[in-house]
């Protein structure tokens, strides 16, 4: 502990993080959490290293860790000193290493601490983009087997929907998230969605190849502000050019993904999505769905 560092009493530590001293006295003694330092009166003082680490806790417990789990990716996390950028890195690699090596319970426990001590958008924008990002590279480059791609992709897209709860709650408006027909890779997709419900959006999140269809079924019952497509190449969007168009009518569409373009775009009358899917869904939502 610094020798400078503020100290305080657990009722103080927990009047800062709106938890009971009983509650922090066992975190303490079962986990090992708290190191506390004693006064010349003998009292227990505890310092902000120690309410840094239980406000990590309490993230850990929201993002649906158990107490043992949360307690763990906390402990196991770089030390507050260390700069931020400098902490992302390390976790980013060490998730990206993981990942190559097959080793998922690593690779878990990487995310676990990276959603213990980061929100939502830095973890998808320092970390998941990148890592794809880099896998995709040397899957391109044949550095990177297709098993290692898609259990990278699997892994990660089963922790995104993890996170992910009570979507068509609240006020805001409401979009319908799609790939087309012949179009696998949602990921990207995902993280849009995940992105726009951090903005207030309400989300109706179809998935990967689905039909046109159905993407107009769910359009018609749900009355979205926007229904958003992504697709990673151009043909699944362009067999369907004409139906886009007709929905473009009744209310907007977005197109995102490498599969979409200004001309494309421009044809049907629809919001082209640029940069990455946080920065996208970022912008999308600041214009309120770019509405016609």
């Amino acid at each position: 502990m610094p020798a400078d560092a503020s100290l305080f009493r657990i009722g103080e530590l927990g009047r800062r993080v709106g938890l009971s001293p009983e509650v922090l006295r066992a975190w303490e003694r079962r986990y090992g959490l708290l190191e506390p330092v004693r006064s010349p009166g003998g009292f227990r003082l505890y310092s902000d290293e120690d309410e840094r680490r239980v406000r990590a806790m309490q993230r850990g417990l929201a993002g649906g860790l158990s107490a043992a789990q949360a307690a763990e990716s906390v402990m196991q996390a770089p030390p507050a000193f260390e700069p931020v950028p400098t902490r992302v890195a390390e976790l980013r690699m060490r998730l990206q290493d993981a990942l190559l090596a097959y080793d998922e319970a690593a690779a878990h426990l990487a995310l676990d601490q990276l959603f213990a001590l980061f929100a939502v958008p830095t973890v998808l924008t320092e970390v998941v983009l990148p890592v794809l990002r880099s896998i995709g590279d040397g899957w391109a480059e044949g550095t990177v087997t297709i098993a290692q791609e898609h259990l990278a992709s699997n892994l990660l897209r089963g922790r995104l929907l993890a996170i992910v709860r009570d979507w068509g709650q609240g006020t805001g408006p409401r979009a319908v998230l799609a790939c087309p027909s012949g179009e696998q890779h949602d990921l990207p997709l995902l993280i849009f969605a995940i992105a726009l419900r951090q903005a207030g959006w309400r989300i109706t999140f179809l998935g990967a190849d689905t039909p046109i269809t159905t993407i107009e079924a769910a359009a018609a019952s749900v009355s979205p502000r926007a229904v958003v497509l992504s697709a990673a190449v151009a043909p699944p969007l362009q067999a369907v050019e004409q139906d886009l168009a007709a929905l473009a009518e009744r209310t907007t569409v977005a197109l995102g993904g490498p599969g979409a373009s200004a001309g494309l775009a421009g044809r049907l009358g629809a919001v082209l999505l640029e940069g990455d899917p946080v920065a996208a869904a970022t912008a999308f939502a600041l214009e309120g769905g770019a509405a016609r």
